[in-house]
């Protein structure tokens, strides 16, 4: 079996997308108050990355709009969407003026911004970010956290958000 090196044309960058969304994913809301107003986008690209320190990370693509206003913020918040909270994600994930509509959600003493019913969240701050293709890796120091068990998450899978079962 020979494998392509090189993922160039529009056909292939398809092929790759369906490829990476056979491997599901938890889905995470990263959001901050930046001058009093909640800012915040979805990824589903989030994982853990060391207890010592401990650190986590997202990837963000290099064409997103709201990365560069929320990079601003000092702590940001990163709320593990939970099986409830699919319509949280699709309207985070908009391009609506207000993506917090209607949405429950707190701040923390430094702005970070946690939805409510999440199953788990974390406060962070930006501990670095390196440039990997079309995106950015961002690594998150948390600085709080905590967590429901009890509350199931919600994953992304072949395009689609999912309950897990």
């Amino acid at each position: 079996m020979t494998m392509t090196t090189v993922v160039s044309s529009l056909t292939d960058q398809q092929r790759l997308r369906q490829v990476f969304g056979t491997f599901p994913s938890g889905v995470v809301a990263v959001a901050a108050l930046v001058s009093a107003a909640p800012v915040g986008l979805v990824a589903s690209s989030f994982t853990s990355v060391s207890l010592d320190p401990p650190l986590v990370s997202f990837c963000i693509a290099h064409t997103s709009t709201t990365w560069p206003t929320l990079r601003t913020a000092p702590r940001l918040g990163v709320s593990i969407l939970s099986g409830a909270q699919e319509r949280a994600g699709r309207q985070l994930a908009g391009r609506a003026a207000d993506r917090f509509a209607d949405l429950s959600w707190r701040t923390t003493e430094d702005g970070a911004v946690l939805l409510e019913q999440a199953s788990g969240w974390f406060e962070t701050s930006i501990e670095q970010e390196v440039r990997a293709g079309d995106h950015d890796i961002v690594v998150l120091r948390v600085r709080d956290l905590d967590a429901h068990h009890d509350v199931t998450p919600l994953v992304f899978h072949a395009s689609q958000f999912r309950r897990l079962e």
